[in-house]
């Protein structure tokens, strides 16, 4: 199916369904998706390949930011790290968050920053340091079991789902945790997120986590992997049902 990437360091705003007006900065190539994770529902697709890897660095970033947010006039709920991978990649992610911190309160302070991302960086303590300047660090997690994760993300070698989950639960004391229910299928091996164990181990591993929001979704654009079916809203509703009764804050986007 076709994907698209984000052509610009700044993209937007868009309105999200989950952040209002948010517009976007994009710490990665623009020409190619670079990620830890190859998720088979990712809408910039599949990571690229034979393609000579440049990252934006600090120097090409803040000019750009600080253009944009002096001279802004559009109204904007948050500015959001999202873009054509895992923005904590970038090796100068610490000290974007930072200046794009500093260039918020100075033109935008009523403007929230956020940034999606997989956790799969947690084990670096900057990129917790940073994460933790963020008003809103949304934490990517599609399922608490490894085969589901190994299907669905498609993780790089040697990432655990395991390991991603103490190091959440010993970085940050009520996170916000954004996941993607769907089924699929691929290379003949089924998935589904939502069966009564994915579900049971899901919640389980929330009780530990205690999140201050849990974010629930399903597909809503084009998708690399073919086939993949989208789970319906009334089934969202109810998986977002069963997540409140644990005492937990949820938004159900169907």
């Amino acid at each position: 199916m076709a994907t698209f990437l984000f052509d610009n360091i700044i993209f937007g705003p868009v309105k999200s369904r989950r952040l209002g007006n948010s517009l976007g900065v994009n710490l990665l190539p623009v020409n190619a998706k670079f990620c830890s994770f190859n998720c088979v529902y990712c809408e910039c697709g599949w990571n690229s390949k034979g393609i000579k890897i440049e990252l934006p660095r600090l120097g090409d970033i803040v000019p750009v930011m600080e253009k944009y947010f002096s001279e802004n006039k559009q109204p904007l709920d948050v500015i959001t790290f999202a873009g054509n991978g895992e923005p904590t990649i970038n090796p100068d992610f610490p000290e974007i968050v930072a200046e794009t911190v500093r260039l918020r309160d100075k033109y935008l302070p009523n403007v929230k920053i956020s940034v999606l991302t997989n956790a799969s960086n947690l084990g670096n303590e900057k990129v917790v340091a940073a994460l933790k300047m963020i008003d809103e660090p949304i934490l990517k997690v599609d399922t608490f079991i490894q085969s589901d994760f190994e299907l669905i993300n498609q993780p790089a070698s040697g990432l655990s789902i395991a390991t991603i989950v103490d190091n959440i639960a010993g970085n940050f004391e009520h996170p916000i945790i954004q996941t993607m229910f769907l089924r699929g299928n691929i290379n003949g091996t089924f998935f589904d997120n939502t069966t009564d164990e994915s579900l049971r181990v899901y919640f389980e591993t929330l009780k530990r986590l205690s999140p201050s929001q849990v974010m629930v979704y399903s597909i809503a654009r084009e998708t690399p992997l073919s086939g993949l079916q989208k789970v319906a809203p009334d089934e969202l509703e109810n998986i977002g049902a069963k997540i409140r009764s644990l005492g937990f804050n949820v938004l159900v986007t169907p």
